[in-house]
């Protein structure tokens, strides 16, 4: 009796599960079908392949996301609609990103986004998050331009994140060893390496790698906006985890 109850329980497991990930896969199609995205968004679909991304990040509906830079908001329309209207997405946009990330948040359909500042004072407004999510600029922290401490803000988002919480990473890839302040300032790539060494380094573990962006075509010489390369360089996933 005692064998049988254990496999009943199991079996409601089982099924929980299953219920659970065909939920995160809907609302990750819902996401991506969203009619309000910009039809420059949708075109670049195939390229960044945001199913593949926000399954990867795990996305889930009403969970809390910090994303860290986010261009022109590409990834943040995504992530509003995956995490949907129990969820919220703070986005933390230099001055440079400001603008197209602050149209977002005015927009009713994506009430589930703050815009916040980078430091310190704007993070301590910030909730524990499950995830934090960064593409195509961690090279941008790195840059001397920027003037950041990277390693201290490696420290801050693992402190932002709720235990099991997850970091991931999509960056243009750099040649092993290449100089990592001159290659993020002059190409905008990073070597993989650097990255995952530089984020264990705040305490997270590495949690596993995609090839869905990998293009063995790319010879990593080229700067990221050359005709020849943009939209095709060859990209790294990385996703890490908060014990």
């Amino acid at each position: 009796m005692q064998l049988r109850t254990f496999g009943v329980i199991g079996a409601a497991l089982a099924l929980l599960a299953l219920a659970s990930n065909a939920g995160a896969q809907a609302n990750i199609k819902a996401a991506v079908a969203d009619s309000s995205r910009p039809a420059a968004d949708t075109a670049r679909d195939a390229a960044r392949k945001p199913a593949e991304t926000l399954a990867f990040a795990k996305v889930r509906p009403g969970e809390t996301v910090l994303e860290i830079a986010p261009g022109g908001g590409y990834f943040t329309r995504l992530l509003s609609k995956a995490v949907g209207p129990t969820g919220h997405v703070y986005s933390v946009a230099p001055a440079q990103m400001a603008k197209a990330v602050n149209a977002i948040a005015a927009d009713p359909g994506y009430s589930n986004v703050t815009v916040v500042g980078i430091g310190p004072e704007a993070m301590a407004a910030v909730p524990k998050v499950d995830l934090v999510f960064t593409a195509q600029n961690y090279h941008d922290l790195q840059n001397p331009a920027a003037k950041l401490d990277v390693p201290a803000l490696d420290k801050a988002w693992y402190a932002q994140l709720k235990p099991g919480g997850l970091f991931v990473i999509i960056d243009h890839v750099a040649k092993t060893g290449a100089p990592v302040p001159e290659t993020a300032s002059t190409l905008h790539r990073i070597d993989p390496a650097f990255v995952r060494k530089e984020v264990e380094a705040a305490g997270f573990k590495f949690d596993g790698e995609a090839n869905f962006l990998r293009n063995p075509a790319d010879t990593h010489e080229l700067k990221v906006f050359d005709p020849s390369i943009r939209g095709h360089t060859d990209q790294f996933v990385f996703r890490f985890r908060k014990p």
